[in-house]
């Protein structure tokens, strides 16, 4: 008695190329966005308000007291939703969470697309 054999073929996968593209260092920039180096001041700015705040162990409800908002606003601030902060806004609330904010022009002229945004936390 002759038994019939099943031929399973195996698909061949295709190997997958990943491109990886190194980053400008600014994720906005890398994403396209005009205001790039807007965003990522705000982004630190805010990182670092929510490391005084947490420090501080208050509540959204104490720190709005605190620096001058609303709870709902102190929410935005701490989820990173900065569409409502200017920089401006964000080193008055460092100033009503007791920190200093300096910023520093350099001296040297350079072309614009030599120049950059800096931002040093200590």
């Amino acid at each position: 008695m002759k038994t019939k054999r099943r031929t399973i073929r195996a698909k061949k996968s295709r190997a997958t190329r990943e491109t990886i593209e190194l980053s400008s260092g600014n994720v906005f920039t890398d994403l396209g966005f005009p205001d790039a180096e807007e965003r990522l001041l705000k982004a630190k700015l805010a990182t670092k308000i929510a490391e005084l705040i947490e420090q501080k162990g208050w509540t959204q409800t104490q720190t709005a007291e605190r620096v001058g908002l609303d709870q709902p606003k102190v929410s935005h601030l701490l989820r990173g939703r900065l569409s409502g902060f200017s920089a401006d806004r964000l080193f008055a609330i460092l100033n009503r969470l007791g920190h200093s904010v300096e910023v520093r022009i350099s001296a040297k002229e350079r072309m614009p697309e030599k120049t950059h945004t800096h931002v040093r936390i200590a």
